[in-house]
């Protein structure tokens, strides 16, 4: 994969591991309504690849992601919800309780393409991820933040409360006093309290690079075995012990004995790498 067609991210794929970035670096990779498609397009289009293993998600330029374009912003002051018409069904216009991607509004789902990939998904963030652009990292599995940038929950400050998945993708990383509390104030955060609360994972001074290596450890591991541990994690995360017994012993027992499964116990015996077919 090169560029996508509006060019507002980049992918390139090597060993399995899909290298994302948004590329809208004048704007500080701001979310105009080219990003979002961008976001939901490339998603689907990995979630479609079977040989992918895992996905690395960053922002060129200075930043990871401002949140709202500024002229989106700007065309709340109308009432249209800073949409064009041609925009009306995913964002404004009193229609953001449609669903449109399952469970989801188009502007949720460009957060959620990317928990809902098969794969892990590593987020590198740098410079700045403010609203919008910090519920896009909330959808990533893990997320790498350099100890200098800033991050915010910062609806509150235009008047507006988290609306892009980020009531869910919070959901078990921070306190819910905590959550509150950042949610009212919309104050902004340093990489290094972001990690201590919760919102980060872990804090890097090349969170793009910890972010591609632990992205290749993650693709020399039973692809199979990967994916199962992602369906399983989003069953525990919504928190029923019964499903979650169940969905344990339903994953096991389709990597017993799988051809993948084999190949791993092969190679660590043999004390050599493994040779993974693809994902099934």
């Amino acid at each position: 994969m090169s560029a996508s067609s509006n060019e507002r991210i980049i992918v390139t794929i090597e060993g399995g591991v899909a290298d994302v970035r948004l590329n809208r670096p004048d704007k500080m990779n701001a979310l105009d309504q080219a990003m979002f498609d961008a976001l939901i397009e490339t998603g689907e289009q990995l979630a479609r690849m079977q040989d992918l293993r895992a996905v690395v998600l960053s922002g060129e330029g200075r930043a990871f992601c401002a949140g709202l374009d500024m002229g989106r912003m700007a065309g709340m002051l109308s009432g249209d919800g800073g949409s064009s018409e041609s925009e009306s069904d995913s964002i404004g216009g009193g229609r953001l309780g449609k669903r449109t991607n399952g469970i989801s509004n188009r502007p949720q789902y460009a957060c959620m393409v990317w928990r809902e990939l098969p794969v892990p998904v590593f987020a590198a963030v740098h410079g700045v991820a403010f609203g919008g652009g910090l519920q896009v990292a909330l959808g990533a599995d893990v997320r790498y933040v350099a100890p200098d940038t800033k991050l915010s929950v910062m609806e509150m400050k235009w008047g507006l409360v988290p609306d892009m998945a980020g009531m869910v993708l919070t959901r078990g990383l921070v306190r819910p006093d905590v959550l509150r509390e950042l949610v009212y104030s919309a104050r902004v955060l340093s990489g290094t309290e972001a990690c201590e609360l919760g919102l980060a994972t872990y804090v890097a001074d090349d969170p793009r690079a910890a972010a591609l290596e632990a992205a290749r450890q993650v693709a020399q591991k039973n692809p199979d075995a990967v994916r199962a541990a992602k369906r399983l994690m989003a069953v525990v995360e919504r928190g029923d012990n019964a499903a979650i017994l169940q969905a344990e012993s339903d994953e096991q027992d389709r990597l017993v004995g799988s051809p993948n499964q084999r190949e791993a116990v092969l190679a660590n015996m043999e004390k050599r790498a493994p040779r993974f077919n693809p994902a099934r």
